[in-house]
């Protein structure tokens, strides 16, 4: 199980549908990817401006991004029983969303629900950066979870 503890919108342009459409698409990714044991996690809604200062402060790359994960490493997590455990942090850039839309010919809900997944499975240790079958595995879970859920291209 999966509990979106905070849904932070910086930005205050996040409709009440598209906040339950990033809660509801976790908690299906969640069950998707058959968790052992309760999480929870935030997601941060911002602009290009304070991703792109984020991505060069932790990142070091000089540019806006569409969504960064800060994950909590196994051994910094705690475990108590009954009390979900920390997953790690989501930032998503609603401007890369909305452009990213367009350019890709979907709707913007979808967009949001792809980049609260991608970031979603790098909180679970997926990194489409290591190699071709990494990046192969990951996209298709990506597309498998959001098929699922009923958003496709």
């Amino acid at each position: 199980m999966l509990d979106v503890v905070v849904l932070n919108d910086q930005q205050e342009e996040l409709t009440g549908k598209d906040a339950e459409l990033v809660k509801k698409v976790l908690a299906s990714a969640a069950d998707f990817m058959k968790l052992d044991r309760d999480y929870e996690m935030s997601v941060n809604f911002v602009d290009d401006k304070k991703i792109h200062e984020i991505n060069k402060e932790y990142r070091n790359t000089d540019r806006a991004t569409d969504v960064i994960s800060f994950a909590l490493e196994e051994a910094d997590r705690i475990h108590i029983d009954g009390v979900p455990e920390e997953l790690g942090d989501l930032f998503i850039s609603l401007d890369h969303a909305q452009a990213q839309a367009e350019e890709y010919g979907h709707s913007y809900e979808r967009e949001l629900a792809y980049l609260a997944v991608h970031g979603f499975l790098h909180l679970l240790g997926y990194d489409h950066t290591k190699s071709q079958a990494a990046e192969d595995e990951m996209f298709g879970l990506q597309d498998k979870i959001l098929e699922r859920y009923g958003l496709t291209r």
